[in-house]
């Protein structure tokens, strides 16, 4: 694999270096790892903020990608909404931000996702996208409530190639403030995710952003990953630019959002529950943005499909009760 003209990691590092220097603003807590690595705490002792969750999943995309809140959704009762871009999307998310790395040991279990991913190339994704990043020093984001085991510090260490001492832990609770926005800001992702699951050629991604509404706490894990999900599923908007021609720019768009899974329709906690609570019973493809444009770059056509489902979405994040 040949190195592309940017690393994920050298770009993250001075926004992980700022993020642990303003930390007591960002209502996180840095800790030194008995196995040697830095541990954040955004959301499990210490309460995180917006910001926090904003600044990570900038981390999370490997300094290649921006993301912003602001209050100009189109959901009348939802109005604060994250917005996504990023300056190479196929590699700021794919390469970098999606959750990929699968970490366990002694009753722990998260996914890792951010330019970790990028040095330890686990995933046969990499040899598709032809990269293999090059650093001395990294960073993961974990979708946790605990603290890993030294075994995984361990781990990542070796499979990075890096010493303890230079691997940053990022932890996000899924349902703490920072955790929501880290999830929230992978819509972009989750639609380019879906796009390479449907077999469309990543080398055609010109560029893409993607936005979706800031959904509230919930009440436990469940509804707190529900409400993440359907963020995005019910709320989430990807525009995406592509080569070739108008007819495979149509077919994407057609087959790209959430609602041409069999299993929309419902609230993601709910459609959970019904599986028996098993991730592997829900189809794969139902994990996409609620409404997709996709323009064939060569022609400026534009293609549009799905929609956004406010009444959906205020059944899930709870509106009234």
């Amino acid at each position: 694999m040949s190195s592309l003209p940017f690393s994920v990691n050298r770009l993250a590092a001075p926004l992980v270096h700022a993020l642990v220097a303003d930390a007591a603003m960002l209502r996180i807590g840095v800790e030194q790892h008995p196995a040697g690595c830095t541990v954040i705490d955004a959301g499990i002792d210490r309460p995180g903020s917006l910001e926090a969750g904003r600044r990570i999943a900038e981390i999370c995309m490997g300094g290649a990608g921006s993301v912003r809140i602001a209050m100009d959704s189109p959901f009348a009762h939802w109005p604060t909404q994250v917005t996504v871009g990023a300056a190479d999307p196929v590699l700021a998310c794919l390469g970098s931000q999606y959750a990929g790395w699968s970490l366990s040991g002694e009753k722990f279990s998260a996914l890792g996702s951010g330019p970790g991913r990028a040095l330890a190339v686990k995933e046969p994704l990499f040899a598709e996208l032809c990269y293999r990043d090059m650093a001395d020093r990294t960073v993961l984001v974990l979708e946790t409530d605990k603290r890993p085991p030294a075994s995984v510090v361990e781990k990542v260490a070796r499979d990075c190639g890096v010493p303890a001492e230079r691997v940053t832990l990022i932890l996000t609770p899924t349902r703490s403030p920072a955790g929501i926005v880290q999830i929230v800001a992978r819509v972009l992702e989750v639609g380019l995710h879906k796009l390479h699951a449907l077999h469309f050629p990543l080398d055609r991604v010109r560029d893409g952003v993607g936005c979706a509404p800031l959904p509230p706490p919930g009440r436990d894990f469940v509804q707190a990953m529900g409400r993440t999900n359907d963020a995005i599923l019910f709320g989430g908007t990807v525009h995406l630019l592509v080569d070739g021609p108008d007819d495979d720019a149509a077919d994407l768009a057609a087959r790209l959002p959430s609602s041409a899974s069999a299993d929309y329709g419902r609230p993601f906690a709910d459609l959970f529950a019904a599986s028996g609570f098993d991730f592997f019973k829900i189809d794969p493809m139902l994990f996409s943005p609620a409404r997709v444009i996709v323009t064939a770059f060569e022609s400026g056509r534009s293609f549009t499909a799905g929609a956004l489902a406010p009444a959906l979405l205020d059944r899930s994040f709870g509106i009234g009760g």
